[in-house]
Order: C-alpha cells, then structure tokens, then sequence
C-alpha cells in the first residue's frame, strides 16, 4: 500500500468515531465551532479558501487519543503527530485549539499538526476543559499539564525537553501565550519540581490584552455572557484583576520565551501585541508580528493560509534553534 498520498483526513474521522474513553463520564460540549461551519460562512466572501488535503508521507506516524491527565473519572486525551525519522529535529510544539474558550476540538490543529510534522517538529493537540465545563483556570492547568506531560516522556517521544514550544489559535492563541509567559510562575503549575518553560510562543490571532480599550469593546460587549466573561467567571467591570492576570502582556519578562504573533488583519484579535512586542524588544528577546492582508479570522484551518502560516512558523522556529534556551 502506497501511504505517501493517503487521505489522511478520512483516516483520522474513522480512528475517533470509534476511539473508546477509558473512563465514562458525562460533560457538556458545545459543538457550534467547526471548520465546517466556518468555511460555508466565510466561502461566499472568501473564494480564495480550500479545504486542505491531508496526506502521509513515508515514514510519518500519529498517535490518538492518548490520556495525559486524569480527573476523577474524567481522562483528558492528547494527540501526536511524529515526523519521519531522517526528518527528525527534536523540536515539539503543543497546539492549542480556539473556539472562543467554550467550544472546540483538537482535531481542528490536525492539518497544521500534520504540515508541521513534515518539516521535522513533532506536534502535539490536546483536548483540554472547556468554559462549559470548567471555568479559568482550569483550562490553564489542563494545558500546562499537556506541556509538563510532553517533557515528561521527551525520551519515548524522541524530542528534547528543552525545545518545546507552545502555540495556539484564537482563544488557544491567548491561552498559549499566557502559558508561555507565566511558565516561571506558579500560577497555573501547581508542581514544584516540575518546568512547563517553553522555547518559544506561537500565537495566531489570540489577545495578548484583555484590558485594552480594542480588548474591551468586543471582548467584554455582552458583559457577563460575553465568551471571556463565561471563560473567566465574569465581566471586566466586575473582575478586573482576573482579566489583567489573563492577559499575557502582565507578565512579560526578561527570559520570556521568543514570540511570534500571526494576526489576520482583524487588528481586534491581537489587542495587547504593541505592548508585548515593545516589552519584549527592550529585553533582547526575539518578536515577530506578522500581518495577513485582511481575511477570515480563522485563516490557519484553510488553504491558502494554512501554508502560509506553516512557513511562517518553520522559519520562526529556525531562528530560535540558532537562539538557545531561555534560562
């Protein structure tokens, strides 16, 4: 069998439709967030958009549905997608799936997972709790937990603990940069002997500030059923520490990991990244904004942003290799 040129898109929606949790339990999700949708409502205006095709090459693996982290009778599963052996450069990236801090999947990286897969990096999308299950922080914890696991098995995973990055789309944008930015804290990494530290921050139209003027007159417009408000446990006129401590910008600092920021040109989904870019500048450490002529927020799930933004981060990731580690 020729596996260079396997659907691989079919392959993954046959392995989860009968993938068995190891534990039953019952939690709501809300599934209102597909690609699927977003691609009949942004098509019309949008013909430049494609469906990617997803194919193997010789040599590559992935892994489903692996559990990371248990909760009472609740398992959080993370997936992997390993590159060919001759393409291998330790590096790991742990994707982050959007959905407005309510809805979602890992399954929505899988085509970015696989691209990136390609060019050596073994990439990880982990499930993790959701505003309609779990409000902040427990969606932090979940994803610092993910980033502690993949250290944690850097052996049998074949990559090295050191270069781990942390990236995400949207929501996941947001969420993986204030993991990046925190990892030295004991905010969300309840372990003491444990180090969720990354080698770099990989943001795709996430806010970087929740406190900004731009921030505020979409993320808090509906007030206490605003998505960040439902995420965070309540608007900003009635929390406004909380939504400054879940702002990345709060915590840059001088061994802040190197950071890229993709933005779609909707200037509203990177509000914040003057400041992170300006503070991480002044420590000599590395920030690339990159600006998308304007189109679909949601620009990483289709073709023909979905290569552009894969070279995007190949090159980035180049770079800090060159770099070292932040200590």
């Amino acid at each position: 069998m020729n596996l260079k040129r396997v659907s691989l898109f079919l392959l993954l929606c046959s392995m989860l439709s009968t993938t068995a949790l190891a534990k039953e339990t019952t939690f709501q999700v809300d599934d209102g967030y597909t690609p699927g949708e977003r691609f009949a409502r942004y098509k019309p205006k949008h013909p430049e958009l494609k469906w990617p095709v997803l194919q193997y090459r010789e040599g590559q693996a992935a892994e489903f549905e692996r559990p990371y982290k248990s909760l009472g009778n609740r398992d959080l599963h993370i997936d992997t997608f390993f590159p060919s052996a001759e393409n291998h450069n330790g590096q790991a990236i742990v994707l982050i799936h959007g959905g407005g801090w309510r809805a979602g999947n890992k399954s929505h990286f899988y085509p970015l997972a696989n691209k990136l897969a390609q060019l050596g990096y073994t990439v990880f999308t982990p499930e993790y709790r959701l505003s309609i299950e779990a409000q902040y922080p427990a969606g932090m914890l979940d994803i610092v937990d993910a980033v502690l696991w993949v250290k944690a098995n850097s052996e049998t995973l074949m990559i090295n603990p050191d270069r781990v990055a942390i990236g995400g789309g949207s929501s996941g944008g947001q969420m993986a940069a204030l993991a990046g930015f925190t990892a030295h804290l004991p905010l969300f990494n309840p372990h003491q002997d444990a180090d969720p530290r990354v080698n770099a921050v990989i943001d795709l139209d996430g806010v970087l500030d929740f406190t900004t003027p731009l921030a505020l007159q979409f993320e808090d417009k509906r007030k206490a059923t605003s998505a960040a408000a439902l995420w965070l446990g309540g608007d900003y006129q009635s929390m406004p520490a909380r939504w400054k401590e879940a702002s990345a910008a709060t915590h840059v600092h001088n061994n802040a990991p190197p950071t890229l920021v993709i933005s779609s040109g909707q200037v509203r989904f990177t509000a914040g990244h003057e400041a992170v870019g300006k503070a991480l500048n002044q420590y000599g450490i590395d920030y690339e904004f990159v600006m998308l002529p304007p189109t679909i927020h949601t620009f990483w799930l289709f073709e023909p942003y979905l290569s552009q933004t894969t070279e995007t981060i190949h090159t980035f990731l180049q770079r800090v290799a060159t770099q070292g580690v932040p200590q």
